[in-house]
This record gives C-alpha cells, structure tokens and sequence, in this order.
C-alpha cells in the first residue's frame, strides 16, 4: 500500500496556500474573496500550488493550458466531468447532473439530440466501476484534503489538486521532485490518463511545445495569465516507457507520426438490391486532385459515432477525432470519396474530418487536445495533398454550398459559431494578420473570440437565448446598425433569425469579403447580392484589411448566376456517362458586386454509380469557374461570366 503524497500537516499547508493566496489579493487590488478575483489572482495560484508541491510552474501552467486554456467554464463540467482550470474529473457528480437535466435536449438542424450522457451507460456508476481518467478529482481531494466541492467550484484549489497529482505521479515513477521542467515529461504523459504510448505521448508533446512557445491569455473569467516560453527545452522522452501503457496498433492510418491514430475502417459492401456503401473507391490524388478539408462536428459522442461509420447503410467520413485527448480514428483512405459533406463536388474533392462535440455546448467537447491533434492532421494533409490553408479550402460543414436550390435549407450548420476559427488557424501556423493597409477593398472576418458574444438562441431550447459566450462569427444587419434587420437568405426561405443553427447572417472568422461601403463604425461586404453591415470600430475591430482578387459580372452583363458545385460543360461527358445538369442556385451576383475569389478550377464530376469500379469516370471539362466568398458558404461562378480585379 502506498502512503499518500501529503499527510495531514500537508493538507494544513494546501490551505494555508490557498488562504494566504487569497489575502494576497487586495494588495492588488481586489475584495478578498478568494484567489479567483483579482485579474492575476490565478496566476498567484499556480504560483503558490507550484511551490507547494515542488512542481515546476512551466509544467503546472502548460498542463492546465492543454487541459482548459485555464478556463474555468464557470464550474461546468466537460463531457469527460472534468472541472476547473486543471479539468479534474468527477464523472460520477457529473453524470448525477446530467442526469438531474435528462429530456431537456432539442432536436438540431443534423436531426440529433443535443444532449447526450457523458457515459453510454443509463445508470449513475460508482467510483469503482469509473476508470481512473474519470476520478482524478477524487484522487486530488485524497493528496490535498480539500474537499471535492472546493476542487469543481475554487480554481486556486484546484490548481493546487492538480499539482498534488503531478507530484504523485512523479513519485510513483520513481522521479524526483526536480526543478527542470524537462524532468516531469513521464508524469505529464501520466496525467493525461491515456492508457497507450501513442495518445500519452502526443499529450506530453504539446504540453511541452506549449512551454516552449509561451502562452498568454485573458481567460473566460477575466484571469490575465501567462506562461513565459522556454524554446531550448528538451524534456526527457525516453521516460515514457517508465509509464508502462500498451503500444497502440495503428495499423495502415495515413496521420502524422506526432498523433495518436489507429484504423477502424468505414466498410464498402453491397446490400439491398443493387446497393452499397459506405463510400466509393477513387484514386485520388492521380486521378483528381483533393481541394477541401472539411471541418464537422459529430453531434453525437464517440462509440455512437463510430458505429455509424461502421454501418454500410449509413454515410461515411475519413477521420474521426475524440473531445478528451484528441484521438484520431481513420475509416476512409484519402485515395477513395467518402460521403460527408451533402455535396458530391465537394466529396469528390475534400477529405472529411468529425470531431465528437455538439455545436450548441463547446466548452463540454471543443477540447484543446482536440483542437491541436485537428489542427496536426489538417497540416499534415495539407502539406501531402497541396491543398493551401485557408478558409477557401479549409471549411465548416456549414460554408458547404448546397449543390441544388432545392437542397440548400437543409444543409448542415456544423461546426457553429462557437468553433474558435482564430485559435486553430493559429494552431496551423497561420494566424489571420491584416494583409493590407486601411480602407482597403477586403476584410478579413477576424473579432475577438473571447469578448465576441452576439446574442444566439435555441442552444437547449427552441427561441431560449443561449448562455453568453466567444464566438467566431460575426452579425450581419441590412443597415449599418442594429436597429436594422437581418440579413435573409432567399435560399433558405424563411425569416433570419438568431438561431444557434440560422446562418442566414453571420460571417466566420477568416472568411475575406469585398467592402461594398463604410459608415463610422460600420462596415458593409457583399454578401448574398446584397449589401450586408456589421459593426466593426477602430478600436476592437471585427474585421482587418486584406488584399486578393475579387470577381464582378462582365459589363455587359447585369448579373450571372451561382452555382453549388463546379460541372462540366455537357460536351465534355463520354459515352456511357449520362450529362450532370449545370443548375443555378436561386442567388445571383449583380452589376458592380464583387466577391471574392478563393480559387479557379475546371470543371469537372467523378461518375462512380455501382459498387464495381470498371465503370468510374472522372470528366474533366474545359469550363472554367471560379471559387468565391458568396455567403456565409462558398459558391462558384462560370470564369467566362466575370471579370477578374486586384482588390483596391
């Protein structure tokens, strides 16, 4: 049996810590109210839990920045009952409350629930009957003597449990409590609670590389904290096998070598009569070349996603990712099409990526760990295929067009507004910078997530206004000002409103539009064949300059159509490969608008009908059109239509 880290006399020190960080706080300017309410008082926390459990801080603030970004989310917990800065987990609590709240979902735009249990399991569980990973809270309380109500609700507290299992985790292997962060990259490994080499190992990884980068940030309660990079830092990789996980089989994955991936393949069978699923072979890139990478969210939790891929009758995707340490699961070869995007164009030309979340509740499932495996996946694709990182090529579900007028009011709204578009753009290594000088002719949508927070309704329940929170997107109004109406979408046919799942007016960050007119604070784009405004202020803009191409109709013309997807010209088929219709969607690009342009592509339509491959085609058309920023989704346009411009 082992003896805890800390006996009673350290419990009484874990206090005394806690206390005295909180007398601390006046001195700085805040009621003394507890650690948590001066605009520093975290960054005491780790400071004092640090010292306390002879943790390295570095190690301490990177920890808790792969687990929450130091967010507290208010005391909520993640899917995982994780709680606080340090995401100790509680599941047992947790599922107790989700089960308090059971029935109030709603159905979403994907048909799913929005809730779901943390665990797939109908009843409550007892501690013994919970894996490790899901009861380090209780572990915490037992190493801290703090109860298990000051660790979800007090973040000094639990910074200070989170240290407390660190330090366990050093002692337990065999490690000493040493002040070089490089010697803790075991114990980090450890405290991810993965039980393979490959999933422990990608977490300690970023952990470090966020030491080694530094982070700053104002966290969602108004905590400035900081972590000062180390970029000479080598932790000591060779002590992962002191942890003793199991070696991960990851089998034929096509992943980087720095995630945690294994093969649970999407099946191609025959059924029924005459049909099959779920996907079609290809050879891409020979073939024909991969353009998109589209970023979904599952709206369901991970073994009932991952049954559904596996079913034949069900649509497919080529990557799934997992909400608590950022697991890849591959079912589609990048060679071959899966079925994810409601657009055949687009899935002939895009590998799909699901990450286990639901759109309406992202601090649950929008981990960090999440967001750096996507983000390692989406890099390494990118780089194997060509395909350029930005947002005309890296898209949401929801910037998918659809393809026909009648398909576009049920198209998919994934991955909502409270993806941090920002964050994983910097994640890529390609953070949205102003490209221009002021007053240029493109913006680039780019607000501040954090302070962020236009109004969304119907997270939980129909037209109920949704928790404030960050957002990626931006409002779009009729007139410059918010007593003007929304922004319609005649595609959609009906009403805007503000919806969690109403995309009818907003733009995402990233997105580039052309500047159509200014108004003091305003700034109006084109967007949908009209002009469409948003607040966008010198101080704290919404929005930066930008500089790239844009189209406008010829001059002879006063306006063209716009397409969901890039056809050949009806000449350009082969015998035995019936003509696909060139249809227009019901929006139009008018006189003197300009959109602008993402990219310009032939067209082009991957015949593959029948479960043999002897018969699949790919046409290739000598057309021409051009990829743009219609909406808040992309849409194309016929190159002989438009005239092409320099931004001004």
């Amino acid at each position: 049996m082992r003896v805890p880290a800390h006996s009673a006399s350290g419990h009484r020190r874990t206090r005394t810590v806690i206390a005295t960080a909180a007398l601390l706080l006046p001195l700085l300017g805040a009621a003394p109210s507890g650690a948590q309410t001066s605009a520093n008082g975290l960054q005491l926390a780790f400071a004092s839990a640090a010292a306390e459990y002879h943790v390295p801080q570095s190690v301490l603030l990177g920890v808790s920045y792969l687990q929450s970004r130091w967010d507290a989310h208010a005391g909520a917990p993640s899917v995982t009952g994780g709680y606080g800065p340090m995401h100790l987990t509680d599941a047992r609590t947790a599922l107790a409350g989700a089960a308090t709240h059971h029935g109030e979902g709603t159905e979403d735009a994907r048909g799913d629930s929005a809730r779901t249990p943390l665990l797939p399991t109908a009843e409550v569980p007892t501690p013994t009957e919970l894996p490790a990973r899901l009861k380090t809270l209780p572990k915490a309380a037992e190493l801290t003597g703090l109860s298990a109500e000051e660790l979800r609700t007090d973040p000094a507290a639990n910074v200070a449990g989170g240290a407390a299992l660190l330090a366990d985790a050093q002692k337990d292997l065999g490690e000493p409590l040493s002040d070089d962060p490089a010697d803790w990259y075991a114990a980090v490994a450890r405290f991810s609670g993965a039980d393979d080499t490959a999933t422990a190992a990608a977490y300690a990884n970023d952990v470090y590389d966020v030491i080694r980068t530094g982070e700053e940030r104002t966290t969602d309660a108004g905590q400035q904290v900081a972590l000062a990079p180390q970029p000479g830092l080598s932790p000591a990789t060779a002590q992962l096998a002191e942890t003793g996980l199991r070696t991960l089989d990851t089998g034929d994955t096509e992943c980087p070598k720095s995630a945690s991936c294994e093969w649970i393949p999407a099946p191609y069978e025959e059924f029924g009569d005459n049909d099959y699923g779920n996907h079609d072979l290809g050879d891409r890139p020979a073939a024909q070349s991969i353009k998109y990478i589209v970023v979904h969210d599952t709206e369901g939790a991970w073994d009932g996603v991952l049954n559904l891929v596996q079913d034949p009758t069900y649509v497919s995707w080529n990557y799934t990712l997992r909400s608590t340490d950022g697991h890849i699961a591959q079912h589609v070869k990048a060679k071959d099409v899966a079925w994810h995007a409601g657009n055949w164009y687009v899935n002939a030309k895009s590998i799909g990526l699901e990450h286990e979340g639901f759109l309406a509740n992202p601090d649950a499932w929008y981990t960090e760990a999440m967001y750096r495996s996507s983000a390692r996946l989406v890099k390494y694709l990118a780089k194997k295929y060509g395909i350029p990182l930005d947002r005309q090529h890296i898209l949401g579900h929801d910037n998918v067009p659809g393809p026909t007028t009648s398909t576009v009011p049920g198209m998919h709204t994934d991955p909502g507004p409270y993806w941090d578009w920002r964050h994983y753009f910097a994640l890529l290594g390609r953070p949205f910078k102003a490209t221009a000088k002021k007053d240029s002719g493109v913006v680039t949508i780019r607000p501040d997530y954090a302070t962020n927070q236009p109004e969304y309704t119907g997270c939980v329940t129909k037209d109920v206004p949704c928790a404030a929170h960050g957002s990626s997107e931006v409002r779009l109004y009729s007139g410059p000002g918010e007593s003007y109406p929304l922004i319609k979408d005649i595609g959609r046919g009906t009403a805007p409103t503000t919806g969690v799942n109403d995309i009818s007016s907003r733009v995402s960050t990233g997105q580039q539009y052309a500047v159509a007119d200014r108004d003091g604070d305003w700034t109006a784009i084109w967007y949908l064949g009209q002009k469409a405004w948003f607040r966008n202020p010198a101080k704290g803009p919404t929005a930066v300059p930008a500089s790239g191409q844009v189209i406008t109709p010829k001059a002879s013309l006063k306006d063209i159509p716009v397409y969901g997807r890039a056809y050949p010209e009806a000449s350009a088929y082969p015998a035995g490969v019936p003509a696909q219709a060139v249809s227009p969607l019901p929006y139009k690009v008018l006189e003197n608008q300009k959109y602008v342009v993402g990219d310009k592509v032939p067209g082009e339509y991957y015949y593959a009908v029948t479960f043999t491959t002897d018969s699949h085609k790919v046409v290739v058309g000598k057309d021409l059109y051009y990829e743009i920023q219609y909406g808040h989704r992309v849409a194309f346009v016929r190159a002989a239509d438009v005239d092409v411009r320099p931004s001004r």
